[in-house]
């Protein structure tokens, strides 16, 4: 992605995907992991094939403006709901489905400490306030107690011999509608989610131009190949991770800044005790403010023609009710091609959105059907 795309984004398994890969697939439906990861190889082949052809390309231009401006700010009040609800401001709430957190607790004021230092030092543009702000909050979070101190600074990485090549020894165990149906999900919810998260980092890095992103074929490419690899590796579907948001935030605009994230994450394989010190309390305050900046996309959204603010709002609000950067962006591109059609823009709208507002429906179906 860095090199090859030279676009400002870190891939790695995205939560969703190993959501999906445990809970539904594994522990649902009873599939053995090596079976399912057999299914992620076989997605990925097919991933990397539409990526070949251009299609995602051609998805992708085909987004209107204002949609791709609603994807990147409801990503933005996606990541600041998984920091909110990550820092203990927000919790899950048998009545009220979510509430306010507990104020007793003392981690969750070190994710207040973490708002407001970084709040202030994002306002006084003091270069990397953000990563200054999760620094102190770390520090502070060792000092009173509430981080334990690591017991290892260096630790060696778990072998990778129990999941390396298994996919390639389990294909032929993809022989039912069943595991079909596993490899169509992970398709769509790898092709939208990673499709959306770079709409959304593009939009927030300023990188569009004409309605399209620069180099967006490599950017694609990288990620069906980090996919493929993954598979291989023994991990669940790969994408583009919506953090990386966080890079962008502090200027991060080149394929610089994904070298640097691949390397410095490749040497935390050997410092992951001492890593052990950056919380979801730490981080949660930087997802939080990132939040804020990528929901600045909302002030060029035309509110004003309800054909476009409704599937735009949908997408908007989607995301963090969902929870999926996926789900958000179907509720808004089913009802585009309804909402226009109703104002008699019916024309305006390209053939590649009425099949993707058929794909979305069918793509939900399958996703209730699991």
């Amino acid at each position: 992605m860095g090199f090859y795309a030279k676009f400002p984004a870190a891939t790695a398994p995205t939560l969703g995907s190993e959501a999906f890969f445990v809970y539904s697939v594994v522990v649902g439906m009873k599939i053995p992991w090596q079976t399912a990861l057999a299914g992620v190889f076989v997605a990925a082949i097919i991933f990397m094939l539409i990526t070949v052809f251009k299609l995602r390309e051609m998805i992708i231009n085909a987004i209107p403006e204002d949609l791709k401006r609603a994807i990147a700010a409801g990503i933005g009040l996606f990541i600041t709901f998984i920091g909110l609800h990550g820092g203990g401001l927000i919790v899950a709430n048998k009545s009220t489905v979510v509430g306010l957190g507990s104020f007793n607790v003392g981690t969750t004021w070190l994710t207040i400490f973490g708002i407001i230092i970084i709040s202030i030092l994002m306002i006084r543009k003091v270069p990397g306030g953000i990563f200054i702000g999760m620094l102190a909050t770390a520090l502070l979070g060792l000092v009173t107690g509430l981080i334990p101190m690591p017991t290892r600074i260096i630790s060696t990485p778990p072998s990778i011999k129990p999941t390396f090549l298994v996919a390639l020894n389990h294909i032929g165990a993809i022989n039912s509608v069943q595991m079909w149906t596993v490899v169509l999900t992970f398709l769509l919810v790898t092709f939208f989610d990673t499709t959306g998260t770079l709409v959304g980092l593009a939009e927030q890095a300023g990188l569009m131009v004409d309605n399209k992103i620069p180099r967006v074929g490599k950017a694609l490419m990288s990620d069906s190949t980090a996919m493929l690899g993954g598979s291989l590796l023994g991990v669940s579907p790969v994408g583009v991770y919506v953090e990386s948001s966080a890079g962008i935030a502090v200027g991060g605009r080149t394929g610089l800044m994904a070298v640097v994230a691949g390397v410095c994450f490749l040497l935390s394989m050997f410092f992951s005790p001492l890593l052990g010190v950056v919380t979801t309390q730490v981080t949660a305050p930087a997802l939080i403010i990132v939040g804020v900046l990528m929901a600045q996309s909302l002030q060029n959204i035309d509110w004003q023609k309800l054909e476009v603010a409704i599937p735009a709002f949908l997408i908007v609000i989607g995301m963090p009710l969902t929870y999926s950067i996926s789900d958000g962006i179907a509720f808004g591109f089913i009802m585009y091609p309804i909402t226009m059609l109703a104002a008699k823009r019916g024309k305006e709208v390209s053939p590649i959105m009425y099949a993707l507002a058929v794909v979305f429906v069918i793509f939900l179906w399958i996703l209730n059907v699991n």
